[in-house]
């Protein structure tokens, strides 16, 4: 037991013994920079001048703003230059800085992807127009995997219509045979702890087959300190302090291989390996800090490995002048295994006779499988129309084992889903002025499951089917000018999860409280529909870069929250998804990009980028004030800027995100909170020669403790638990070659 004078002095990350984890981070990534200097040097030497006569220069990003002014739905496209110029070492660091974009957790930590400051599910996220394998993360993509990020602010029926905040599609990497290999070595560190990464792009230069291929591999160290304070008039108000140091080894890779045809055909591959180990160690302690003083302490240690194998395929064909066939088939395999064990507790009691802390273990072993056959045919026709219909058919079958810190709370679940859709959309153009697009799409999806519990069996089933009809429009006041109006009806949806529907019953590892509780599935859950209103204006600048801004409102029924409730009949309380009613959210979105010269005389030309979104949000069921939609800032803002200095090889840059602090009031008794995000990067990359750069990033430069709390309250009855999350700023040096 420790002694409460001691108790944060021994809040300390535990050293990882195992002996894999003897050899330090740092070394293959010095030893790789200190390999390759000497061709380096080489390469920095001077090139042979060669008069090449007049040549033009197009960025692009003129190219990625062309695509969206021509898009008839809304659409953002973020291409290569903008993904790779801050140096991220994640896709989600790339995506924080989009419009409307939001990232959940801790900053620098990852999190779940959110437009419009929408949680988890709102938010449709698509691989080359795939919807992600079951447990697939987009922190498991490096930025040097993707080719271009297409932001879809209101669905289409070709897309899919879960999709209530809008849609996500991240297109692979695309191989260019007269394009030379990209090498990217990097070591980081984060409050005194290394990390290294080896990012390799090959293109293929083969024929008839061309592609890319591109591997990652990271071996990186993560420190996590964390404190909870507790006031409760049901237990003992007390301190909670952890701490952990956890290592994460991983590899993706994945390929892009083309083989074209006679007569329009072609055929795409593109397998996706991902391989991730992560080994945890950390400690855990608890004090009172009321009445006689009590604390106790466990050392926690946690195992868990991910592995996904998938193979998508996209056989295209061209049936006549007018008419081509596209057919789309994807199969794979997932796996997760998680234990975690507790233990060193002495089993303290407090004055609820409950342990402070108690010894035991959680674990999860998943295999999903998932396969899915799309076909698509497109028809262009005489008078402008352009048709588009398909079929849908993806099903995906999990087998989990688990089990918890009681002995008797173990349990076992087999789930699968079916979902099937078809869809119809026609695009045209009714004259210079006006273009219009219309879709019609309806989906259904049938999840099914049996979860064991002590040896007892319960089917749970779900069927659930959404018709949804898609309107958008542009209209151009004057043809000859750039500017441009964008409107969309559409009605959205979003399906309750796997996990929200068929997950078994978990007991907490802590003191059962209302913020403690235990959690399980509800098979009763009915769809969130959406009916929406997107109504945009966008000035794009005959100089390059644009203005923008975009107003929505959505209305959503049949709303799905985490709800705690206490159960009588067993004395416990219960965290458990549930329907809570209907919902309103409505926004406005600024977007400018543009060089700073263009607005101000002698000004230096300095890329500027800046978007603000403003949100606002009730359930209707919950009183006011702050009845928001869960973790939906008012608003989210990002200011940056790039400059490529003249004297010498040398461009700088940075980024300021920021999300002020918000409340959240989620029923009649619990309430959530969560503190202001601010993060600025800045980066440099000094170019050694036309082939190789070294670029120094300083993520979350000036880091600020993050904190979140819940609060319950019905009658005298009340707890509250505020947990306060430190961060730190990353430090990269990173060596670019062309090879």
């Amino acid at each position: 037991m420790l002694e409460n004078s001691s108790l944060v002095s021994s809040v300390k990350p535990l050293a990882l013994t195992s002996p894999h984890f003897d050899v330090s981070p740092t070394v293959w990534g010095w030893l790789a920079v200190g390999l390759l200097s000497p061709v380096v040097g080489v390469l920095a030497q001077p090139a042979p001048v060669t008069d090449m006569g007049r040549v033009e220069i197009r960025s692009n990003r003129d190219n990625d703003t062309e695509a969206r002014r021509e898009s008839t739905a809304a659409k953002i496209v973020i291409g290569r230059e903008e993904i790779e110029k801050q140096g991220d070492a994640t896709l989600g660091e790339v995506l924080k800085r989009l419009p409307g974009v939001t990232i959940g957790g801790a900053p620098g930590r990852g999190g779940a992807i959110r437009m419009r400051g929408l949680g988890n599910g709102y938010t449709q996220i698509l691989i080359d127009g795939e919807r992600m394998p079951p447990g697939f993360s987009v922190d498991q993509l490096t930025p040097e995997q993707v080719e271009k990020i297409e932001i879809m602010r209101a669905p289409t029926a070709e897309t899919g219509a879960r999709a209530i905040a809008g849609t996500i599609n991240i297109v692979m990497r695309e191989g260019q045979k007269a394009s030379p290999d990209d090498l990217k070595l990097t070591h980081g560190t984060e409050h005194g702890y290394g990390s290294s990464q080896l990012n390799w792009v090959h293109n293929l230069k083969t024929e008839p087959v061309s592609g890319t291929l591109t591997v990652s591999a990271m071996d990186n160290y993560r420190y996590d300190e964390s404190t909870t304070v507790t006031e409760s008039s049901l237990i003992t108000d007390r301190v909670r302090e952890s701490s952990s140091l956890a290592r994460r080894k991983a590899v993706n890779a994945n390929a892009r291989l083309q083989w074209k045809g006679e007569q329009g055909r072609s055929l795409v591959l593109t397998p996706f390996v991902v391989y991730s180990d992560n080994d945890s160690r950390g400690q855990i302690a608890v004090r009172t800090t009321e009445g006689a003083p009590l604390s106790d302490a466990a050392q926690t240690q946690s195992k868990s490995r991910f592995t996904m194998a998938r193979l998508n395929g996209q056989w295209t064909e061209r049936l006549s002048a007018d008419d081509r066939l596209e057919v789309r088939f994807g199969g794979g395999q997932t796996t997760y295994d998680y234990r975690m064990d507790q233990t060193g507790a002495a089993g303290v009691a407090s004055s609820s006779g409950q342990p402070l802390l108690r010894n035991g273990f959680e674990t999860q072993n998943f295999v999903d499988s998932s396969y899915s056959l799309n076909g698509k045919w497109s028809r262009v026709l005489d008078n402008g129309h352009q048709i588009v219909s398909g079929v849908e058919l993806e099903t995906v079958k999990r087998d989990e084992q688990g089990n918890a810190a009681l002995s008797d709370d173990g349990g076992n679940l087999s789930a699968s889903t079916r979902r099937w859709a078809v869809y119809t959309q026609d695009e045209f153009k009714i004259n210079a002025q006006w273009s219009a697009y219309g879709g019609l799409r309806y989906e259904n999806l049938l999840t099914e499951g049996t979860v064991t519990t002590n040896g007892i069996s319960a089917l749970k089933h779900n069927d659930s089917g959404v018709l949804t009809p898609l309107l958008h429009a542009v209209y151009k006041p004057d043809p000859q000018k750039r500017d441009q109006i964008r409107m969309s009806l559409t009605r959205s949806y979003k399906t309750p999860s796997l996990y929200q529907l068929v997950a078994r019953y978990v007991p907490s590892l802590g003191e059962n409280s209302w913020t403690q509780a235990d959690r399980t599935g509800n098979p009763d859950l009915k769809p969130e529909l959406a009916t929406g209103v997107d109504l945009a204006y966008e000035r794009y600048l005959e100089q390059g870069g644009l203005l923008s801004a975009n107003v929505f409102r959505r209305n959503i029924s049949n709303l799905i929250r985490s709800t705690t409730s206490y159960n009588a009949s067993t004395g416990r309380y219960i965290s458990s998804p549930t329907n809570v009613g209907d919902a309103v959210t409505q926004g406005l979105e600024l977007e400018a990009k543009f060089r700073l010269d263009q607005w101000l005389a002698n000004a230096w030309p300095v890329d500027v980028r800046a978007n603000a979104s403003f949100f606002h949000s009730q359930v209707l069921d919950v009183l006011g004030p702050n009845n928001r939609l869960d973790q939906q800032p008012n608003m989210t803002a990002n200011l940056g800027g790039d400059y490529r200095l003249r004297s010498v090889p040398l461009t700088v840059g940075g980024n300021f995100n920021f999300n002020p602090a918000f409340d959240t009031r989620r029923t009649d008794q619990q309430w959530a909170y969560q503190g202001a995000k601010r993060v600025l990067d800045v980066y440099g990359l000094w170019k050694l020669s036309p082939t190789a750069g070294l670029r120094l990033t300083v993520s979350n430069l000036t880091p600020l403790d993050y904190t979140t709390g819940s609060t319950f309250r019905s009658g005298a009855q009340y707890e509250s638990a505020t947990t306060t999350a430190h961060n730190w700023r990353n430090i990269q040096l990173r060596l670019e070659m062309k090879i």
